[in-house]
């Protein structure tokens, strides 16, 4: 068996050890990369440039990790109605501003604004404000208005 002289490893044994950490660097990698495309620009899915209204009933509110849901029956600004379902905030950002899962009810009237779906065939919008005017409740874009 040939050894090195310094160190007084053998070779192979030494081989193997850097072989096992460029495996498990590898599989670090592809770890770390699958939870980087898992978390998507909101551009990739929604027209961030436009705005539809919703105005409607909650029929489910998933509270939820990674973004909450809401959907909503209702018409939206050309009268189409549907079930619309509105991609919320996380949990955690959404329990800092004293919103729970319990916050909605089904049958809460909502005024709902948000970007709508690159596909104009899906329902799906991202939410960038929202009212209920049941108790004037109102939350707003970047920053938040819990009232």
């Amino acid at each position: 068996m040939r050894t090195h002289s310094i160190i007084g490893v053998p070779a192979r044994t030494r081989t193997a050890r850097v072989g096992r950490r460029v495996w498990l660097a590898l599989a670090g990698a592809v770890v770390l990369s699958a939870r980087l495309l898992a978390h998507h620009s909101y551009a990739d899915f929604y027209l961030e440039s436009d705005t539809i209204e919703i105005e409607g009933e909650v029929v489910e509110f998933q509270y939820k990790n990674p973004h909450s849901w809401i959907h909503v029956q209702g018409r939206d600004t050309f009268g189409k109605s549907a079930v619309y379902a509105g991609e919320w905030a996380s949990v955690s950002r959404l329990d800092r501003e004293g919103i729970t899962k319990d916050f909605f009810k089904v049958g809460d009237r909502l005024r709902i604004w948000g970007s709508p779906n690159r596909n104009p065939n899906d329902n799906r919008f991202r939410i960038k404000r929202i009212e209920r005017r049941a108790d004037k409740w109102k939350w707003g874009g970047n920053r938040t208005e819990a009232r």
